[in-house]
């Protein structure tokens, strides 16, 4: 699952909720208004979910970065090192940008 193509699409999602209930609400159609608030609230659940996963994979980048770290360390290869501090990092960024 890409996490921002599906944060991208609950944001639709809610938008047009929201532009539906809304549009109940002024027109007096109150299933409109309904629907709305459902497509609302379920383009929401669609984007916590999002962050949910990546909030998962950016711990598992981070673990994976930290092994390969300790993996570097214990070897003496610079490079190694390098490549698992940059994967922990790459963890640690997509763990904020999905909290």
């Amino acid at each position: 699952m890409d996490e921002n193509k599906e944060r991208g699409k609950g944001k639709l999602e809610e938008i047009g909720g929201s532009v539906k209930k809304n549009l109940g609400n002024l027109t007096g159609n109150e299933r409109m208004e309904a629907e709305g608030k459902a497509d609302q609230m379920q383009g929401q659940g669609r984007q916590e979910v999002a962050k949910g996963v990546g909030q998962a994979k950016g711990g598992l980048e981070e673990l994976k970065g930290n092994v390969k770290q300790g993996l570097g360390n214990l070897t003496g290869n610079e490079q190694t090192q390098a490549e698992g501090k940059a994967d922990e990092l790459k963890g640690e960024a997509r763990k904020k940008f999905n909290s």
